[in-house]
């Protein structure tokens, strides 16, 4: 089969842990020891989160004065690059003979899309309010509360083209593995005399994983994070997994915006579009979860 895995955050950097490479070496090791029994048997085109990584690029970038500071989609960019080197060099190790790429791609988005009026995309590392308020003073950033701490937000337009598709589907028709549409990919903008130009916001990486796996044609979407399955009444006494469910069904319970919310959508859609299933599960279930064992599967089966 030919499946779209999405890798959480949490597959590179977990709430409270530093923002060192060595951690996030680490978490890519155990996320490639989950997904290799996967990539061994099926055509796989990975993607993954950036949220605190490009937020780090971000405050790192600030701290140098003599320059102005970087815009978000070449801080993009760079957390794609950094993030799939890591991720490719531990697929390389663990496969040896497979063929891996990294691919830097762009998504294009419509420049009167209403999420510029309302940024609300988590970025970047938490803070405690009195802190996330001086930023916000200081590098005239939104901030909003994410939990018990506060973080920055940024508008998070639809994912509407992605550029690089036709070279996805080059380096795949030669088997290759690829990474791409890193943490959404670089959202870019068509400009009225042709050609795009790169714009300040976050694509929310869900939504373009099922872009992805929409325009590629695969069987199925596969969401790995750091809870088990979709749960209603989540965080009530009544809460209770979701293991079985068709889109049409899902779409009658609501969900998170800033959590599952955009899973649950991404799945729908991927289904909706016509691909065989979607999936939201644990990382390290992710071999049950193609089986069917574990997660919550999304089809027209049920």
């Amino acid at each position: 089969m030919r499946i779209v895995v999405a890798l959480g955050g949490n597959a590179l950097l977990r709430r409270g842990e530093p923002l060192e490479a060595a951690q996030q070496q680490k978490n890519v090791a155990a996320a490639v020891d989950a997904i290799e029994p996967i990539a061994r048997h099926h055509e796989l085109v990975v993607t993954h989160g950036n949220g605190p990584q490009i937020g780090l690029l971000a405050l790192q970038a600030d701290a140098y004065k003599d320059v102005s500071p970087y815009p978000l989609d070449v801080l993009g960019a760079e957390s794609e690059g950094m993030i799939g080197y890591i991720m490719e060099q531990e697929f390389q190790n663990r496969l040896p003979g497979r063929e891996v790429a990294t691919l830097l791609t762009q998504v294009e988005v419509y420049p009167d899309d209403p999420a510029f009026q309302h940024p609300e995309k988590f970025i970047g590392p938490v803070y405690e309010k009195e802190e996330a308020d001086r930023l916000a003073r200081e590098r005239g950033w939104t901030v909003a509360p994410d939990g018990d701490k506060w973080r920055r937000v940024v508008p998070s337009p639809e994912p509407r083209r992605i550029l690089e598709l036709k070279t996805i589907r080059l380096l795949m028709d030669h088997h290759v593995m690829v990474i791409c549409s890193g943490g959404g990919g670089i959202p870019v903008v068509l400009r009225e005399g042709g050609g795009f130009h790169g714009i300040e916001g976050v694509i929310d990486k869900d939504k373009a994983a099922a872009l992805l796996a929409q325009q590629l044609g695969a069987d199925g979407l596969i969401m790995l994070t750091d809870v088990d399955a979709v749960y209603t009444d989540w965080g009530t006494d009544k809460q209770a997994p979701i293991r079985h469910i068709s889109p049409a069904k899902l779409r009658q319970h609501r969900f998170a915006s800033g959590s599952m919310g955009p899973k649950v959508e991404a799945a729908c859609r991927v289904v909706e579009g016509g691909g065989t299933f979607a999936a939201i599960g644990r990382l390290q279930d992710a071999g049950e979860i193609l089986a069917g064992r574990a997660g919550t599967i999304v089809g027209h089966a049920h």
